[in-house]
């Protein structure tokens, strides 16, 4: 990379502080070091230079700006006048801005002389030399004028007159002229009317001239935009003169080919009208729209003379024009405009430039105007342009002009300009003024033309789709309109009235079923009256296209369609069709055509309808298409009878291709054969018709408006069609079809053949044989000498079913559609196939079919492509020849217009192929890889390659580049090669080009790793030619090396830094920019763009290093330095490649690049004007918002969050910026709730934009109409109710778009379900709180949205309200705790329902009613049945209604619905009532609410379930073509073609029926068991409930049983992913349903059967081992239910030794809980144990109920197995208290069951396996305990009290299993005894052996332990010699006393003489501190039964030991208890008086 020498060294550092010698320059260029360079460097270092100034400039403060401004532009001036290198494009662009900066920004005293300066330059010498230098003058004055111009008004006259006269010089500079006008510009915008009028007279006068005359495209833009300004910013300039010169002047730039001048010259003479424009103009210009031949013949005088008058101001005659203003109305100005449009030498080009006018014309005027005077736009539009006769005359124009109004109509005003409640009305003026006139109803009012019809249709259908739902408040007027236009004479406007009903039926759903209605009813009608003098052949066939095309919708609206009409329409086809034989001609040609148009129709129902008529169809298809008669039998046919036969073969056809169009799956290898015999047949057919015979008589006609060669057409186009369809979706039987055919052969013929074309126009006719042919591109006849129409320019168009590899250079942006238009000689329109009304469901595409001729070669291509790989070798080399030959034909060098488009037609044939042939089709690959072939069609593309036009190159190099691809290495190799030699060896820049593209196309189709061999020679020669000064070759180059780099990778890393070097030095040079010198490259850079595909080029270099930018600062640095220019660059191309860098760069290095200005970038970019630019920024903000929003929201300007919504508003379908809203939602829902709830209510309440002023008419209130005082309220009622539009009513505020508010009100659900759930985890959340204290908002905004007129909105509105009642339903309100919260807004939420109900609601919002009304009832707010008014009667009314038979079921005042609907609303009442039971069973009132109604729900609930299982579970009828039956009703005939609808329904409500069913299973309820028995229901109707009190055992499942078992089965199996039909978070549910169906008295034994157990068992297995914790609770629970029910724990135990056969099932059960368990216990299963740290609270629950389970399940296992198994219990019990995780949670809830455990296996009569267990487990506890009190983890010490604890569980609770002398429990009580000693364990130990001491009643074994422990206890306690670190004496002396109370009476005395002296020897041994404690030990004894006995013992005791006992007593506090243990002897004694005081217990 040639790298640039920093040149400025150390300014920036010395900039930042203070400047200690202000008079030394800071900046200096070092020219002598400029010098020295190369001279490729010096241009590179020169403009690093002016980078590094303007940033340096920028940099520094005022005061240093101040300081170094003079040397600063003395340094500036140094670069003006460098004669070598001289300034390019990039130096002059940073120079000037650094120079405007210096005076704008600092001290203006230098201006002056800064401009006087420049002024300098610019008057300098007149040599060629110098221009370059005046070129930067010039820049720099505009740069400087703009900045600061306002200071040097005084000097503007000088300037702007230096550089008029600085033109002549610049005669042969292009950039320079228009660089003058751009300064000038700038001047004038600038200084406005303070320019001195003669300055600007000459300025006119110049920028008029360069305008109309000369041929720099640059020039003519920027003098356009000069007079732009003059108009604009002047008052010099508006009299009619003036005008005349404008406008001859635009006429004059328009004939550009440059569309970048006619959009300044529209945008000027736009500018000039707007002016003029004045609401008080009379109604007729003074211009006159008209000119005489002889003005128009002399122009040219005119404008001479005009400009003489202007000059001589002087003259009595200019003054007086002069004073006439031009002053227009809007009807003047729009006549302006069409009278030159419909002028009829107006060419193409300047009525593109006046469409433009137009559309700039009405932006301008603004909204107010626009949307006031629309009615008198459209009526211009349709009347002066579309129904004008010269341009209806013509076809192409007609066309084309209706395709400029459209633009007008709904791409400018209809989706720019016109608000949503101006929309409304726009729709309103198109229905009544236009479509109703027709017919005409007032004499007055004549009626609309066809043209104007159609483009009111076609306007009408844009505002439809823009307003989508919101169009529904006007359906009905729009529908009668519709269907009255329907039937027109016309087939075009039929078509188009069609297109139009379809789409206004997908907006308002609706409407399908009346407009079916009508429809079907109208045909029936019309059909009848063919026989009369009434019959009109025409509205049938429009009735017909209107049925069939409202039809079509039915799929996707299934909730609106009707069987029933289905099923009448294929009756009515199959009765015509039947009668038609037995007709006259006409009319049966009419039945004919009738029929086929409906069968159509019927085929996009799909395959699930087409399936049941498939026979049907078939037998008609072979009717209407035999096998032909032969030639000579044709031949003697009159010309009616084959229009009526080929009329026939077309229509049919027609309705094949629709069936191969949506019923692929349907097409088996039978079928397909059956077809392609109907398609041979045809083609014979059309072989067999006489050409030479077919004189066309109109008598004679079918259709009188087809000839038999256009019906002829038309069927060729059919039969190409339907066999590319049938090869593409049927390739098993291609092979078949191919062979019986020619169709390679006769394809070729159609799109190749010299010959073989239908001529165009007469005008392209006459140039073409005249020699003045240029282009194809340019002729304007819409046949284009038989040219494809899949090619368009340089837009190629997909294959069916393509999956491109398009590169990114290619996706380059389109040009508007306006220009589009100028670059195809072929337009599109509906009219061409009626086809075009089905086929897309969802999307609405701009590309419109073609004539039937050009789509003949298109089909023609498009099955060349499909058949061209399936053939063999032999047949592909023999087609390929005849391709050859067809190219190479004389006849074409005597036809240059055949001749280009027969190229363009191989050329595409090819590349489709090759498409084909590499996979990027849904068609079969074949075979195209013969050696031959590879280079028979490598010499055609080849020839191509070096054509003239740069069209048929693209398409050659695509092709080229796939064909390597398909033909390997070796032949790429000698591609490549041979490219690299025609680059060398052939000058031809065209050569050049196409071999550049050529090799960027290998490159990027062959891969990287294939073409790496090749890269470096490739890169070599691209960067040769980026070189080459001539435009086209080095775009081509530049382009192609971006795509070598983007395919390559990595591995181009290597050639970065080269590449970006050349990149940078192209970016400074003039020759590859539109500024150069030379004309031919200015124009050309301005239609082709050198900068756009740098900046790609560079984006393509970011991408190949990636990371490693992060190591390489150079080029980073560079690419930096680029990226800041592009970004300052005008064109949007550029500007979007910019945006996509620095996207690029912030993933791989976001450290340079600054997250503030990048952000700022992206928040400007956000309303650009480009479509391309808004959508890269889009993305960008999306890509930086996913990882943190609020700090990208901290980093842009303030109004950023403003500009998001107001983008989004613009363009509410824009995925980008939902997303980006949606992942700040998610980021900062919890966070910022309170002001998210802002946010959307900002959204949903404020105006788009300010209403316009009007004036304030006080009109009196309707009593109808409510007082919307409130903002909100009237805001949403301003744009959703009915539009009163009243004359002088002030205009309501405007809001947003009602998809924006659909999308707030989204985002405020979303918000509320995320804070939702979060209070289910933390019910005092912050955001919890916030959104509570904010639910006044939200209640009010889900109130408003509810009653709008938009469903979405509506439905949206309720949703809100469901979720608001779930969550806070039962919070109290915080300032009146006895209320809840919701309370308060009862009438809110009530009111909210009313518009659910109405009449016309649709039934989703029904739904979503029902499902509010039930969340209302179930909350609680109202818990008196009284009180819960018309929302309860509303549920009981409903079910009452769904009870019933009666077909019509109602909802409210809701009725009418369809079968789906019905269902729908149905599923939705059930579920609500299901719902209520679930919850009545937590909510006391609601049992009163259900109880009613169980009769009537269980019944109704069950039989639901039982429909679902048949949709579900019934086996698909996919493979049953066979005909229906007549007996058969229409749901059960048509079941599959809903079976989808209807399975939704279902699966959203299934769940909530089983768990109602369930609750009521739990509950016992006769009613429940009687309707799963299948019982009808008995006289106990009021739900009163029989409860069971006992388990009802059965053998025999409930009827129901496996319905039920089966939905929730099939529901848990369904694997993630793929059709389920619940949720993850439904598992829960589903399982804890399952669990009650299990029970015995509704599953009986059906579940232990053996298929059916084991099914359920493996599912078991594997939600135990996939699911959570909850999951494996539940299924615990169930598999210990299954164990208590199993019929084997039922049978007596007879013979213990006698198994029965299904006891392994209760294994089974008993192996899902132990794997349960070894998933949560690490030390179970046989695997290395985990190192999990601990285990959740949930874990330890799901460990202790499973251990209670196998407890439970282990008593109903026969008692031959059952020791093994309470090994196996006991064995997981000793892990558990082995395992250290377990110590904490797990082993204290396992050592109760343990205890449960060990009670039972020693209740029951003990033998020797019972007494092994306890003592192997005793004996496994003692060794956990001697391994933990090594202590080596952390978990050994509660192991090991854990262990003590189960020792002594198990001695004390099992001991019977022991004997007394069992060595095993001295170990034990050694043990534990030892423990005593030990820290840590010493008091747990103490109260272990309390535990054992304690045990009552006592058995030997028990006895045997107290012998043992007493004396060790008694020896610890007085030893005090013996460690004790715990202080453990206490609690053994306290065990040993209460061991006194529990012996015999007979031990007790004994006990108590050993136990006194241990307390007194130990209070002895101790001291006082332990007196208190043995106080209280000798007192416990002192009571009770006890008193004689230790009475007895206390007299037994010397003197001294009295004495001390007494001590001990009195001075340990126990005086108190002795008194209050023996009060009545207290004064005895008195000779002994103390100790007799406290032991006279007598």
């Amino acid at each position: 990379m040639p790298t640039a020498p920093t040149a400025i060294q150390d300014t920036r550092e010395n900039a930042n502080g203070s400047s200690s010698k202000a008079d030394t320059p800071e900046v200096k260029l070092d020219v002598q070091k400029l010098h020295s360079l190369p001279s490729e460097q010096q241009d590179l270092y020169l403009f690093t230079y002016a980078v590094e100034l303007e940033g340096y400039v920028r940099s520094l403060t005022y005061e240093q700006l101040c300081d170094q401004q003079t040397q600063l532009n003395q340094e500036i001036h140094n670069v003006i006048g460098l004669t070598s290198p001289v300034p390019s494009k990039a130096v002059r662009g940073n120079i000037g801005r650094a120079f405007a900066h210096v005076l704008g920004k600092g001290n203006r005293k230098t201006l002056f002389e800064s401009v006087n300066q420049l002024l300098a330059v610019v008057n300098a010498g007149k040599g060629e030399k110098e221009l370059q230098n005046k070129h930067a003058a010039v820049y720099c004055l505009g740069e400087v004028y703009e900045a600061a111009g306002d200071s040097a008004i005084t000097l503007s006259g000088l300037t702007c007159a230096s550089l008029l006269r600085l033109l002549k010089p610049a005669q042969n500079h292009a950039g320079l002229r228009g660089a003058i006008f751009r300064a000038l510009t700038k001047v004038i915008v600038t200084i406005q009317g303070a320019i001195d009028e003669s300055v600007a007279r000459d300025i006119w006068k110049s920028a008029k001239k360069i305008a109309g005359e000369d041929k720099a495209a640059l020039a003519q833009a920027r003098a356009c935009a000069c007079l732009e300004a003059l108009i604009k910013c002047t008052n010099y300039f508006d009299t009619t003169s003036h005008f005349e010169d404008v406008r001859l002047a635009v006429w004059k730039a328009s004939e550009t080919p440059i569309s970048a001048v006619r959009h300044a010259a529209a945008s000027c003479l736009a500018a000039f009208l707007v002016k003029s424009y004045s609401e008080n103009a009379p109604s007729k210009s003074s211009l006159k729209r008209t000119r005489t031949r002889k003005a128009a013949r002399n122009q040219q005088n005119v404008l001479e003379e005009g400009d003489e008058d202007n000059s001589r101001s002087s003259s009595p005659s200019s003054s007086r024009k002069a004073a006439v203003k031009l002053e227009l109305s809007l009807l003047d100005i729009l006549g302006q405009l069409s009278t030159k449009y419909t002028f009829q030498n107006t060419s193409i080009r300047v009525r593109a430039t006046i469409v433009h006018c137009y559309v700039k014309v009405l932006s301008d005027l603004g909204p107010s105007v626009v949307e006031a005077s629309y009615g008198l736009i459209v009526d211009h539009l349709l009347t002066e342009l579309l129904s004008n006769a010269f341009i209806s005359h013509d076809r192409y124009k007609q066309l084309i002009t209706r395709r400029y109004v459209q633009k007008i109509l709904s791409d400018c005003i209809g989706s720019k300009i016109l608000s949503e409640s101006g929309r409304i009305n726009a729709s309103k003026i198109l229905i009544n003024d236009v479509l109703r006139n027709y017919p005409q109803v007032l004499k007055e009012i004549p009626a609309p033309s066809k043209y104007s019809l159609i483009g009111g249709l076609d306007a009408l259908a844009s505002l439809i789709r823009s307003l989508g739902s919101g169009f529904r408040t006007i359906g009905d007027s729009c529908r009668e309109a519709l269907i009255q236009v329907l039937q027109h004479p016309s087939y075009t406007v039929q078509i188009h009235a069609g297109h139009c009903l379809r789409t206004f039926v997908l907006s308002c759903p609706q409407q399908l079923l009346s407009c079916a209605s009508i429809c079907m009813n109208s045909v029936t009608r019309e059909l009848g009256l063919l026989t009369t003098e009434k019959q009109s052949p025409r509205r049938c066939a429009g009735y017909a296209n209107g049925l069939a095309a409202v039809l079509s919708i039915s799929p996707s609206q299934p909730l609106y369609g009707s069987l029933e009409i289905n099923s009448r329409v294929l009756s009515i086809a199959t009765d015509l069709l039947k009668s038609s034989g037995k007709a006259e001609l006409r009319v049966a040609g009419t039945q004919v055509q009738v029929a086929w148009i409906l069968i159509g129709g019927l085929m996009t129902l799909g395959p699930n309808f087409v399936k049941i008529h498939l026979s049907q169809f078939l037998l008609l298809w072979r009717n209407a298409l035999p096998k032909p008669l032969t030639k000579e039998n044709t031949a003697q046919r009159q010309s009616a009878e084959i229009s009526y036969l080929t009329s026939i073969r077309e229509c049919t056809l027609g309705s094949i291709l629709l069936f191969l169009e949506f019923n692929n799956k349907l097409i088996t290898t039978d079928v397909a054969k059956r077809i392609a015999t109907m398609l041979q047949n045809t083609v014979e057919y059309l072989e067999n018709l006489p050409s030479k015979r077919l004189v066309d008589d109109v008598s004679q006609r079918v259709m009188s408006s087809l000839s038999i060669q256009d019906l002829i057409l038309m069927v060729r186009r059919r039969v190409f069609q339907c066999y590319s369809r049938l090869i593409s979706f049927n390739a098993s039987a291609s092979g078949e079809i191919l062979s019986q055919s020619k169709l390679l052969t006769l394809s070729v013929t159609i799109f190749a053949d010299p010959d073989s074309y239908t001529p165009g126009s007469l005008s392209s006719s006459i140039a073409n044989t005249s020699g003045t042919f240029e282009s194809i591109w340019d002729v304007a006849d819409n046949s284009g000498f038989g040219m494809t129409g899949l090619v368009r320019y340089m837009k190629i168009e997909p294959l069916p079913g393509e999956q491109s590899m398009v590169g990114p250079v290619d996706s380059a942006y389109d040009k508007s559609c306006i220009d589009s238009a100028l670059t195809s000689p072929i337009c599109g329109a509906r009219e061409h196939d009626s086809i075009c009304l089905y086929t897309s469901y969802h999307q609405y595409s701009n590309k419109l079919p073609d004539s039937p001729a050009t789509e003949v070669v298109d089909a023609a291509i498009t099955l060349f492509a499909i058949a061209f790989p399936l053939q063999s070798p032999k047949v592909q080399e023999g087609v390929l020849e005849q391709l050859a030959t067809f190219l190479s034909s004389a006849s074409l060098q005597r036809d240059p217009g055949r001749r280009a488009a027969v190229t363009i037609n191989a050329a595409m044939a090819l590349l489709n192929t090759l498409k084909v042939g590499v996979g990027e089709t849904i068609a079969e690959q074949g075979d195209i890889k013969s050696q031959t072939v590879e280079k028979a069609m490598d010499e055609i593309l080849r020839s191509l390659l070096v054509n003239h036009d740069h069209c048929i190159r693209k398409v050659a190099y695509e092709a080229i580049g796939r064909l390597c691809y398909s033909s390997g290495n070796a032949f790429t190799s000698n591609e490549v090669d041979s490219l690299i030699d025609m680059i060398v060896s052939n000058r031809d820049p065209n050569a050049r080009a196409g071999c550049a593209m050529a090799l960027g196309s290998i490159h990027f189709q062959v891969g990287g790793m294939a073409a790496g061999l090749h890269m470096k020679k490739i890169h070599g020669v691209l960067m040769s030619l980026c070189s080459d000064p001539n435009p086209a070759v080095h775009l081509c180059a530049i382009k192609a090396l971006s795509q070598v780099a983007d395919s390559a990778g990595l591995a181009f890393s290597g050639n970065v830094s080269s590449t970006l070097g050349l990149l940078a030095q192209l970016w400074t040079c003039d020759s590859h920019n539109e500024e150069s010198h030379s004309l031919a490259t200015s124009n050309l850079e301005i239609e082709y763009p050198t900068a756009t595909a740098i900046a790609h080029c560079v984006d393509s270099l970011i991408n190949v290093l990636g990371p490693d930018l992060q190591d390489m600062s150079k080029a980073r640095s560079l690419m930096l330095t680029l990226m800041k220019q592009f970004a300052l660059d005008e064109l949007f191309e550029v500007q979007a490649e910019c945006l996509k860098s620095w996207e690029h760069l912030n993933l791989y290095d976001s450290a340079h690049v600054g997250l503030s200005s990048y952000v700022r970038r992206l928040q400007r970019n956000l309303d650009s004007p480009n479509f391309g630019v808004r959508s890269v920024a889009v993305d960008g903000l999306y890509n930086l918002m996913r990882r943190d929003a609020e700090l990208v929201l901290g980093a842009g300007e303030q109004n950023i969050e403003d500009q998001i919504w107001a983008a989004l508003n613009a363009n509410p379908d824009n995925e980008g910026l939902r997303n980006v809203i949606q992942s700040w939602l998610g980021q900062s829902a919890l966070t910022e709730t309170d002001k998210w709830v802002t946010r959307c209510q900002q959204v949903l309440t404020k105006a788009s934009r300010e209403p316009a002023e009007v004036a304030p008419t006080p009109e009196p209130k309707s009593a109808g109409v409510p007082d919307l005082r409130d903002e909100e309220v009237a805001g949403f009622n301003a744009t959703d109710g009915q539009n009163q539009a009243s004359g002088n009513l002030p205009e309501a505020p405007q809001l947003l778009r009602w998809q924006v508010r659909a999308f707030a009100m989204q985002c405020l659900s979303d918000l509320v379900a995320i804070v939702g759930k979060e209070m289910e985890l933390d019910p005092d959340s912050a955001a919890g709180q916030a959104l509570q204290h904010r639910i006044a908002d939200v209640i009010r905004l889900a109130f408003l949205a509810s009653t709008a007129s938009v469903v979405e909105l509506q439905v949206g509105g309720l949703r809100l309200i469901d979720q608001i009642l779930k969550i806070f339903g039962s919070t109290p309100d915080p300032d009146f705790s006895e209320a809840l919260l919701l309370e308060q807004y009862q009438a809110q939420i009530s009111s909210a329902l009313t518009p659910a109900f109405a009449a016309d609601s649709p039934p989703d919002l029904a739904s979503a009613a029902v499902d509010v009304c039930a969340t209302f009832v179930a909350a609680g707010l109202v818990t008196d049945i009284d009180r819960m008014g018309r929302i309860l009667k509303l549920l009981v009314a409903a079910l009452e209604s769904f009870t019933d038979d009666a077909q019509d079921s109602a909802v409210g005042d809701l009725r009418g619905l369809s079968s789906n609907a019905q269902t729908m609303v149905r599923m939705s009442v059930l579920s609500a009532w299901a719902e209520l039971q679930i919850a009545s069973t937590h909510q006391e009132y609601l049992v009163m609410v259900v109880k009613p109604q169980v009769a009537k729900l269980t019944p109704l609930w069950l039989s639901s379930l039982q429909e679902f299982a048949r949709l579900r579970f019934e086996p698909d009828i996919s493979n049953n073509t066979g005909p229906a039956r007549l007996d058969e009703g229409l749901d059960v005939i048509y079941a599959a073609l809903n079976r989808q609808t209807l399975l939704k329904f279902y699966q959203d409500s299934w769940l909530k029926l089983v768990e109602a069913i369930a609750s009521l299973i739990d509950q016992d309820s006769d009613l429940v068991f009687d309707a799963l028995d299948g019982k009808k229901e008995g006289t106990n109707t009021n739900g009163a409930k029989s409860v069971r009190h006992d388990i009802n055992y059965r053998d025999e499942p409930a009827a129901f049983f496996f319905v039920l078992f089966g939905i929730v089965m099939e529901a848990l199996t369904s694997r993630p992913g793929s059709d389920a039909v619940h949720g993850e978070t439904e598992t829960l549910g589903i399982l804890s349903a399952l669990k009650r169906i299990l029970r015995p008295s509704v599953a009986g034994n059906a579940i232990f059967q053996d298929t059916v157990f084991s099914e359920t068992t493996e599912l078991f297995d594997r939600l135990a081992l996939t699911e959570g914790l909850d999951v494996q609770l539940v299924i615990v629970d169930i598999a210990r239910d299954l164990c208590l029910m199993h019929p084997s724990a039922r049978e007596e135990d007879g013979n213990e030794e006698n198994l029965s056969d299904d006891i392994e099932q209760l294994f089974e059960l008993t192996r899902i809980i132990v794997l349960v368990l070894a998933g949560l216990l690490p030390n179970l299963a046989d695997q290395n144990p985990s190192s999990r740290p601990q285990l959740p609270d949930e874990g330890v629950i799901v460990i202790q109920r499973s251990l209670e389970a196998l407890v439970d399940a282990a008593d109903v296992f026969p008692s031959v197995i059952k020791t093994d198994l309470h090994a196996s219990i006991l064995h997981i019990f000793a892990t558990i208290l082995g395992t250290g995780v377990c110590q904490a949670n797990v082993v204290p809830q396992a050592l109760p069951v343990l205890k449960r455990f060990l009670q039972r296996i020693t209740s029951t009569q003990l033998n020797s396996s019972s007494r092994d267990l306890v003592r192997g487990c005793l004996q496994r506890f003692l060794a956990i305990l001697g391994h933990a009190q090594r202590r080596e983890s952390e978990t050994s010490l509660p192991c090991a009290k854990n262990a003590l604890m189960a020792c002594t569980i198990l001695l004390s609770t099992a001991s019977r299993a022991l004997g007394p002398n069992e060595q095993l429990i001295t170990h034990t009580l050694e043990a534990m005894i030892e423990s005593l000693r030990d820290l840590g364990l010493a008091k747990v130990v103490a109260g272990c052996l309390r535990s054992l001491l304690l045990v009552a009643p006592k058995n030997a074994t028990d006895e045997s332990i107290g012998k043992y422990l007493v004396p060790r206890l008694v020896h610890f306690t007085v030893d005090t010699t013996l460690h004790d670190p715990e202080q453990a004496r206490s609690l053994t002396a306290h065990a040993l006393t209460s061991f006194v109370t529990t012996t015999a009476d007979g031990a007790t005395s004994a006990a108590m003489c050993l136990i006194i002296p241990m307390l007194l020897t130990r209070a002895s041994a101790e001291g006082k501190e332990v007196y208190n404690e043995i106080a209280m030990r000798l007192l416990d004894m002192a009571n009770g039964r006890l008193v004689p006995i230790f009475k007895s013992v206390v007299n037994n005791m010397n003197h001294e030991q009295k004495a001390f006992m007494e001590t001990v007593i009195r001075e340990g506090g126990g005086t108190g208890r002795a008194v209050s243990g023996g009060g009545r002897d207290s004064v005895a004694g008195k000779e002994e008086p103390t100790i007799a005081l406290k032991l006279n217990f007598g």
